[in-house]
């Protein structure tokens, strides 16, 4: 079958005018929708997922987190996240996430709720305890060393520099010789 140029197009029209039967071609007037960032405070943050530190805006409202964009001011990332990043707010907002410390005794099948004051106590006592057990004032020489090599630490790269130095600061206060940083490993 041969359809001329001029078939083509008669065919064409027919075809749009039966299809277009009680749909309006005439455009509507366009209608925004209102940002969700509209009345939110913007705080600036470090992604915590990695040790590459991209600046990331945090939009909260009524101290909900609505938001996370990347930050175009920050010198690593310039406003882009990777998809880890770009997920962040789902921290927050997210219904599985835990709110209240679980504990499970030694040998025991089950957690259970525990309040903060009774997790960081008990955090605090096994640091003591295991501090006490293994510290070392002198070494074989008879040197003077003050440490324990049973402890170890792994720092974050969610902590600024600031942070970091304070938490540094902690760590050798408590004796402590293995102390590592997640971006160095």
């Amino acid at each position: 079958m041969e359809v001329s140029r001029r078939g083509f197009l008669k065919i064409s029209g027919a075809t749009a005018l039966a299809c277009g039967q009680g749909v309006p071609l005439m455009p509507k007037a366009a209608q925004a929708q209102p940002l969700k960032i509209v009345y939110t405070k913007e705080t600036t943050t470090i992604c915590p997922y990695c040790g590459v530190g991209c600046g990331i805006i945090m939009h909260t409202r009524e101290g909900k987190v609505v938001n996370a964009e990347g930050d175009p001011d920050h010198p690593i990332n310039q406003g882009s996240l990777c998809p880890k990043g770009a997920s962040l707010y789902q921290l927050s907002d997210n219904p599985n996430r835990l709110t209240k410390p679980l504990y499970r005794a030694p040998y025991a099948k089950a957690w259970k709720e525990v309040s903060w004051d009774w997790a960081l106590d008990k955090i605090a006592g096994n640091i003591q305890a295991t501090r006490d057990a293994s510290f070392m004032p002198k070494n074989e020489k008879g040197e003077t060393v003050n440490r324990t090599d049973v402890i170890a630490s792994v720092g974050s790269a969610a902590l600024d520099n600031e942070e970091c130095y304070v938490y540094q600061k902690f760590l050798r206060a408590l004796g402590l010789v293995y102390i590592e940083h997640q971006a160095r490993i």
